[in-house]
């Protein structure tokens, strides 16, 4: 039987959770620990009246996952995905690709027209590349070098029409 996921808007609250979900997927280096708890300082103070979005996923009332979307400035309804992430316990079940779901079809109800992620190249990532894709995302761009020496950046994208 599929797991079930119920998606709500983040609250305040919610940020140390998934903070940790973040840091415990062993996926971010610390940096990027740090940017998200900034991040989502500034979704509750501002950026949610700029119209960022962030949802908490939950299963069985324990929270198990978030993402974090926001429109792409200066762009006709291209929309940017900044962060996604399921506990470690439960990935490959299916509720990182419902929450992913939950994004896009939020998304085409908003009438977006594409959706942009960035990643990592290295094989550390292999894993989350290998997500995007079985989820119809296509490379496009690469930027050599863009992390640090031998890590590029892969942006991967969908597009909602035409």
């Amino acid at each position: 039987m599929p797991e079930k996921l119920t998606v709500r808007p983040t609250v305040p609250g919610d940020s140390p959770t998934l903070i940790a979900i973040a840091r415990d997927t062993g996926v971010f280096k610390p940096i990027e620990i740090q940017a998200l708890e900034e991040v989502l300082d500034d979704y509750h103070a501002t950026y949610r009246d700029q119209g960022h979005l962030s949802v908490t996923g939950e299963r069985e009332g324990q929270i198990v996952g978030f993402a974090y979307y926001a429109p792409a400035a200066m762009t006709d309804r291209t929309w940017y995905l900044y962060w996604i992430a399921v506990t470690k316990q439960i990935q490959a079940r299916g509720l990182g690709a419902k929450l992913l779901a939950h994004v896009e079809n939020d998304i085409r109800l908003r009438h977006g027209r594409m959706l942009l992620l960035e990643t990592s190249s290295t094989p550390h990532y292999d894993l989350t590349r290998k997500f995007y894709l079985k989820h119809h995302y296509q490379e496009q761009a690469r930027i050599a070098d863009f992390y640090a020496a031998g890590d590029s950046m892969v942006v991967y994208g969908k597009r909602f029409e035409g």
